[in-house]
């Protein structure tokens, strides 16, 4: 069963493994990677686990922003959601494809392992999302994430993040109750 304190075991398990993986090369953030990521969206006595697998793909070069590096990198995914059915009795999945617009900062000069995101983008489920709590009253989401990560590895080619995701039709139809999850992410660029 999930905890409240489960997500701040999370942030500093993601730190300590972190700080304890050793220096890291700058990354570019310019090659394309594979990610896979789990992620836990808990209301009441309710939650939602999902697992991703997705690609990312760098899309221009990198600029020079305020102190740090901005760049801009599509991410596509495929993803599966386990929940409890309305009846509660059993679980069902959900399967979902999207993509998302993200926005990279890099700090140091981009010179940092450290790296925070944002994103925007849509996806849609093979059907609709329905669980004891929650109901979606269309299959098309729109979806908003906010990341900080580190990148590790001679090149800086791996990278775990912890990631807020929202997951809502932004009022096109009634209900919304929208659905947040916390993930941790592993992502190898090549």
């Amino acid at each position: 069963m999930f905890h409240p304190t489960s997500c701040s075991k999370l942030l500093l398990l993601v730190g300590y493994l972190s700080l304890s993986l050793g220096p890291a090369a700058a990354s570019e953030d310019s090659g394309v990677g594979v990610y896979l990521d789990g992620g836990r969206a808990i209301h009441g006595n309710d939650s939602t686990d999902s697992l991703t697998i997705g690609v990312v793909m760098p899309w221009g070069s990198r600029q020079s922003f305020h102190g740090g590096a901005l760049s801009f990198y599509w991410d596509f995914f495929l993803n599966q959601w386990r929940a409890q059915r309305p009846s509660g009795h059993e679980q069902h999945s959900y399967n979902q494809a999207g993509a998302i617009a993200n926005w990279r900062y890099r700090f140091a000069e981009g010179d940092s392992p450290w790296f925070a995101e944002v994103g925007l983008g849509g996806s849609v489920m093979d059907e609709l999302y329905r669980t004891p709590g929650r109901a979606f009253s269309t299959t098309f989401q729109f979806t908003e994430q906010l990341g900080f990560g580190r990148s590790f590895g001679a090149q800086g080619e791996h990278e775990l993040s912890v990631r807020l995701q929202h997951f809502s039709n932004a009022g096109i139809k009634e209900p919304n109750p929208g659905e947040t999850f916390v993930r941790l992410r592993y992502l190898y660029r090549f």
